[in-house]
């Protein structure tokens, strides 16, 4: 098992057409979402225009989840839908796809026969959450809160916006997450195919 803590600090935030976008987590970690060559991508993002139009993405399934904020997101030919905080939108990069409205999202991006998951925690007391070993990769994203998390017997404190990202081999794991203040997480769970 390989994990690595990401502090806010040391995430690279970049502007898109809409807004900024910073990435959380790539694999592999030498591949660029600009060369498309990755087999996963997790990222945040702000939509700070009021219409925006979406990158198309050839052969590439995307999770969309909203943070902050509501969205209409319309997937020309498909189908349109309204998408409010923690609420999820699961669509195909190929598709032309617009959204209306100011928010702050969470994105999935999967390639080939990965696929993945994502889940929002909003945590004020202890949980422990156990993870099967289905998953190859497993990501944790504080949103907003402080809390102290273990994962195999190793701790960590993590503040808002940092990002725990974990190569899990193929092992069940468990979570034990301890909110320092009331903290609202995203959890991410990818197969690698």
């Amino acid at each position: 098992m390989k994990i690595s803590h990401i502090k806010s600090s040391e995430l690279i935030t970049n502007k898109w057409a809409g807004g900024t976008t910073t990435q959380l987590a790539i694999f592999p970690e030498n591949a660029s979402y600009k060369d498309r060559d990755f087999l996963f991508r997790i990222s945040t993002a702000t939509v700070e225009s009021e219409e925006s139009v979406f990158t198309k993405l050839q052969g590439i399934q995307r999770k969309l989840m909203i943070l902050d904020g509501e969205i209409k997101i319309e997937h020309e030919g498909h189908y349109s839908k309204i998408i409010k905080k923690f609420e999820q939108d699961e669509f195909s990069g190929d598709w032309d796809t617009k959204s209306y409205g100011k928010a702050t999202d969470f994105n999935l991006m999967a390639r080939e026969k990965a696929t993945g998951e994502i889940e929002a925690y909003t945590v004020s007391d202890f949980i422990k959450l156990k993870v099967n070993e289905d998953f190859d990769y497993l990501g944790i994203y504080l949103y907003t809160g402080k809390a102290g998390i273990k994962i195999s017997n190793q701790d960590y404190l993590l503040n808002s916006s940092d990002f725990c990202s974990i190569l899990t081999e193929k092992e069940e794991i468990e979570i034990y997450i301890e909110p320092i203040v009331k903290s609202e997480f995203i959890i991410t769970m990818v197969k690698f195919g």
